[in-house]
C-alpha cells in the first residue's frame, strides 16, 4: 500500500524553447546567474512539499552542466541548507555518484548531515554515466568492469565507516588506513568520527540492469525504479524480490523500492498530454542517448535491443507503457493504483518533475496531486 509521497527533481533550470523542435540540448549555454538559479528552485520547492505533506524531495548531483539540465553538484551540502529552511521534509539524494567521491568524505559529510538535521538526509549512491564528470574527476566509467569493481569497494569502504566503531579495509583501490606509524604506534585501524546517529544508514541505488539488482541486495541497500514501462517494472521489481532471498533478507513484493513515474493533471488525457508534451519531450532530448529508455515492445523486447523500437519515445508511448499518467485525478488515482495492485510491499511513490515543466506549473500540478489524489491512498 502506497503511504508516502517523493518528488524527484534532477536539478534542471527553468529551461527556454523547449520540445522535439526547441534548442538543440547539445547547443544549450547559460550564464552562471542562470545556473546558479536551481538552489532557489529547490527552497521554493521543498516549502510547498513541506505544507503539502509530501514525504521526500530527490536530487541528483551532476558537474559541468553548462547545457542546464542537471546543475547540482552537491545533495549532502544542499540538504543540510534545505532542512534549514523546511521544517519536516526529507532530502533524498539520487544519487551521489560514489566514484567521484573519497569514500570516507562522503561518509563524514553524510554522518553530520544526519546528526545536524535528526535524520532528514537519505543517503543514495550511483555509479554514474556521464563520462565528461565521471573520467574528469579521474575515475573510470568508459571501463564499465572496472566501474564497477571500483564502485563496489568503495560502498564496502562508506558502509564500514557507518557501521563499525574501528575498521581497517586492504583491496584492490583503497588502503584505509595505509600502514604508517602514528603518535609513536604502528596504525591498523582507524574510526569514521561523528558516526551516523540513525543506524543502520539507509541507503538507495537506482536500478539499472541485472548486476546492479544483485549487488543492491547483497549490501542490504534500497531500490528506486523510474519512468520504467510496465513490463520492465515488473521485471525488476520481481528480480530485486528473488536477489534479496538469495542473500537471505524475505521482502514481499515491492518492499524496500520506489517507484517513480511522471504524471501531469488535467481535465482530461488529451489536455493533460498536450500541455506536457514538450516538457517530455525536453526531457528525451537529453536523457536518450544515455540509455534511459526503459519500455519494452509487446514481445517483452526492451527498446533498443534487436527487433524492439529504437527511436526517443512519444509521450502517449509513456503513457501506454503506464510509465507517465495524465488526465483528471480519478483517471490518474485508477493508473497508480493499477501498479500498487500488484506489489503488496509497495510504500512509495515518486513524481518525476519533467525537465522543460515551469517552477511555478510544476508547483501547481503537486498542489493539485495533494489535494485530490493523495487522499485516495494509504498515508
Amino acid at each position: 500500500m502506497i503511504k508516502r509521497f517523493h518528488v524527484l527533481y534532477v536539478g534542471q533550470i527553468d529551461l527556454d524553447n523547449v520540445g522535439l523542435n526547441g534548442t538543440p540540448a547539445n547547443e544549450r549555454r547559460y550564464p552562471n546567474e542562470r545556473l546558479s538559479e536551481v538552489f532557489f528552485t529547490c527552497r521554493d520547492m521543498a516549502r510547498v512539499m513541506d505544507e503539502l505533506g509530501y514525504y521526500a524531495f530527490w536530487t541528483a548531483e551532476h558537474h559541468f552542466q553548462r547545457e542546464g539540465y542537471e546543475c547540482l553538484p552537491n545533495l549532502v551540502q544542499l540538504g543540510l541548507w534545505l532542512a534549514t529552511q523546511t521544517k519536516q521534509l526529507k532530502f533524498g539524494c539520487a544519487f551521489n555518484v560514489l566514484p567521484m567521491w573519497h569514500p570516507i568524505r562522503l561518509a563524514e559529510d553524510y554522518a553530520m548531515a544526519d546528526i545536524v538535521t535528526d535524520g532528514r538526509v537519505i543517503m543514495g549512491v550511483g555509479r554514474g554515466y556521464h563520462t565528461r564528470e565521471v573520467e574528469t574527476f579521474g575515475a573510470p566509467l568508459i571501463d564499465a568492469d572496472k566501474n564497477r569493481d571500483y564502485f563496489e569497494e568503495q560502498l564496502q569502504v562508506m558502509l564500514k565507516c557507518f557501521n563499525e566503531e574501528q575498521f581497517h579495509h586492504k583491496g584492490r583501490f583503497f588502503e584505509c588506513p595505509p600502514p604508517v606509524e602514528y603518535r609513536g604506534y604502528q596504525l591498523t585501524d582507524i574510526t569514521m568520527v561523528p558516526r551516523p546517529k540513525h543506524l543502520p544508514v539507509e541507503v538507495w541505488m537506482p536500478v539499472a540492469s541485472g548486476k546492479t539488482i544483485d549487488m543492491i541486495a547483497k549490501y542490504g541497500l534500497k531500490a528506486m525504479v523510474t519512468l520504467n514501462g510496465e513490463k520492465i517494472l515488473d521485471d525488476v521489481v520481481r528480480a530485486y524480490q528473488a536477489a534479496c532471498a538469495k542473500h537471505g533478507q524475505q521482502k514481499q513484493l515491492g518492499q524496500d523500492m520506489i517507484w517513480g513515474a511522471g504524471l501531469y493533471l488535467a481535465r482530461d488525457q488529451e489536455e493533460a498530454i498536450r500541455r506536457v508534451e514538450p516538457a517530455h519531450d525536453e526531457r528525451y532530448k537529453w536523457f536518450a542517448p544515455f540509455g534511459f529508455v526503459r519500455y519494452a515492445d509487446a514481445q517483452g523486447r526492451t527498446w533498443g535491443t534487436p527487433g524492439a523500437p529504437a527511436r526517443i519515445p512519444s509521450l502517449r508511448d509513456g503513457v501506454q507503457q503506464k510509465a507517465w499518467f495524465c488526465g483528471p485525478p480519478g483517471q490518474v488515482i485508477d493508473g497508480i493504483k493499477s501498479i500498487e495492485a500488484k506489489y503488496p510491499g509497495l510504500e512509495d511513490f515518486m513524481i518525476h518533475w519533467a525537465e522543460g515543466l515551469s517552477p511555478a506549473e510544476f508547483a501547481d500540478q503537486l498542489r493539485w496531486f495533494a489535494r485530490d489524489v493523495m487522499p485516495a491512498f494509504g498515508g
